[in-house]
């Protein structure tokens, strides 16, 4: 490719993968600090693909190993992801300080339970993020995906890494899964922090009455925190496939936070009873059942198969549009 080429940024973004690729990538000169290291991370993929040409199935590991480090490393060294973090891990903070300051007196049930053992702050914290903070969080990673990239002028270049389209579809919702984990699990770490540093901890006292130690109510806690993260998928796919229909990512999360919040109004409305089963938030609150002892795995299973669907369904809807797409930025 001449310098020519490669300062116009005229290279066809659906290359065949046999075509000779770039080991530097173009920088727009108008994609800002963000293009610069979306650019960065492409010419390291290109240039870990180069060392490797003679082994096509190591060639491609590579690749995908080394963009998806990449990738995760871009989303939480990023200061919206870094705020977005913070903001949740705040919610159980502020849920302890007002229990702490507030009267115990007259109050819900469940803020008695967190005066009593402090282990309950995180997950008090994490059944009101649920509905709520958490999907707008993940709207706003899983929306950012594609349509990010896009809006930066950098996805041409990513593909002309070459990363692939379907490689660059599986990275990003890779990305944004990894997000829903570490999220619910800042919220259930924050909870126990303050909450050890606030109340008393002790043996908690399960749903089924049974007691169980310290040790096993974080693993307990580990379990709830699992849980919500799978019961995120579902909403991280839609929002992957969102983001391959424009170029605007505040539209793709505005989107996925909508139908978030829409899923969950029509999951309280008993005239569409039939519909509830098949909503991606039917069980986003169903961990009840890992507070019980022995540990009852269907509200898991059931979860984890209505997630997966979601999955498969939308990850094909954007892995087919992605692929028809005509990427010009």
């Amino acid at each position: 490719m001449s310098s020519s080429d490669r300062a116009g940024g005229t290279d066809d973004a659906s290359a065949p993968p046999g075509a000779d690729a770039p080991t530097e990538i173009p920088v727009p000169r108008d994609a800002g600090a963000g293009g610069s290291r979306r650019a960065d991370r492409s010419s390291a993929v290109a240039d870990g693909g180069a060392a490797d040409a003679g082994t096509g199935a190591r060639v491609s590991s590579g690749r995908s190993g080394g963009l998806l480090l990449s990738e995760l490393g871009l989303l939480f060294r990023r200061t919206r992801t870094i705020a977005l973090l913070a903001a949740l891990a705040a919610v159980p903070v502020l849920i302890a300080v007002a229990v702490r300051l507030s009267s115990r007196e007259g109050g819900p049930a469940f803020l008695d339970q967190v005066t009593q053992n402090g282990l309950f702050v995180g997950l008090t914290a994490l059944t009101v993020c649920v509905p709520l903070f958490l999907p707008l969080t993940v709207g706003v990673v899983a929306g950012d995906t594609i349509a990010g990239e896009a809006s930066h002028g950098t996805l041409r270049y990513l593909l002309v890494a070459p990363a692939g389209r379907v490689r660059l579809l599986l990275v990003k919702f890779a990305g944004a899964a990894a997000f829903c984990l570490v999220a619910t699990f800042v919220v259930v770490a924050a909870g126990a922090i303050i909450g050890a540093v606030l109340f008393p901890v002790g043996p908690v006292t399960l749903l089924s009455g049974d007691v169980i130690g310290i040790g096993e109510s974080i693993g307990r806690l580990a379990l709830i925190a699992l849980y919500v993260s799978v019961s995120l998928l579902g909403l991280s796919a839609i929002g992957l496939f969102f983001s391959t229909l424009t170029d605007v990512p505040v539209g793709a999360m505005a989107a996925t936070i909508t139908l978030s919040v829409a899923s969950q109004v029509v999951g309280q409305l008993p005239q569409l009873e039939w519909l509830h089963p098949w909503l991606f938030s039917e069980y986003w609150l169903g961990f009840a059942d890992l507070l019980r002892q022995p540990i009852s795995w269907d509200s898991f299973g059931d979860n984890a198969l209505l997630q997966g669907g979601y999955l498969v369904v939308f990850g094909a809807l954007a892995l087919a549009r992605f692929t028809a797409k005509d990427v010009l930025s």
